[in-house]
């Protein structure tokens, strides 16, 4: 059986479409001699959607540091809507199992040092026509946004447009909400990572935390 091989979107050193959110940013990752670049989406004003491999090492699932990632919410190239450090990151119990990284559970979340101002997404389950947002490798300074994207899924999302480096961790949507978290590519398709129970009870932790209602 051939084995199919994976492009995880975020292995880089290092469009502005009318219906881009704000709440969409760039999460960079720069230390000494390294650059690295993933898409994430605010759930929070002080939380972030993004995927596990762009927080932890695919190979290994060892954490990346922390001290190194920023958040740029909104960024176009010119300007932002805010940014901040991440103080914590929560990620999916089985995105690293057994050995092997698990994409169906490529998921996680960056806690920020402070509140943004855009207007958090939700999180959702609908069926599709979906729309892919996340920032290219090829166009790192524009949100790019694919429209009318269809796709089917058991474990994990498959998706027929196409994704390149950087759009990891960028929200898959259906309706306006978060239905998945883009993940990889395997040949003509895109991989994206379904929101589950861990997500949505993960999300409802920090609200309460944070002293606000569902």
């Amino acid at each position: 059986m051939m084995k199919s091989r994976f492009l995880f979107c975020s292995l880089l050193v290092f469009g502005q479409p009318a219906s881009a959110n704000d709440a969409v940013g760039r999460l960079n990752l720069a230390g000494y001699k390294h650059r690295e670049m993933c898409s994430a989406t605010l759930v929070a004003p002080d939380l972030a959607l993004t995927a596990a491999h762009c927080v932890v090492l695919p190979q290994d699932g060892y954490l990346k540091r922390i001290g190194d990632m920023t958040f740029v919410a909104g960024w176009n190239g010119e300007s932002h809507k805010g940014a901040s450090k991440i103080t914590q990151t929560y990620v999916h119990p089985r995105a690293f199992e057994n050995g092997r990284f698990q994409l169906p559970f490529d998921i996680a979340f960056v806690e920020l040092a402070q509140a943004l101002s855009p207007t958090p997404l939700e999180l959702g389950d609908a069926p599709g026509p979906f729309s892919l947002l996340g920032y290219r490798r090829s166009r790192p300074h524009r949100l790019d946004v694919q429209e009318a994207c269809s796709g089917n899924s058991d474990q994990i999302l498959r998706l027929n447009c196409p994704v390149e480096p950087g759009q990891s961790g960028g929200p898959v949507l259906a309706n306006g909400k978060i239905q998945a978290v883009i993940s990889a590519k395997s040949q003509d398709q895109t991989l994206a990572a379904l929101v589950n129970d861990w997500v949505f009870a993960q999300l409802a932790r920090h609200r309460a935390s944070s002293g606000k209602s569902d």
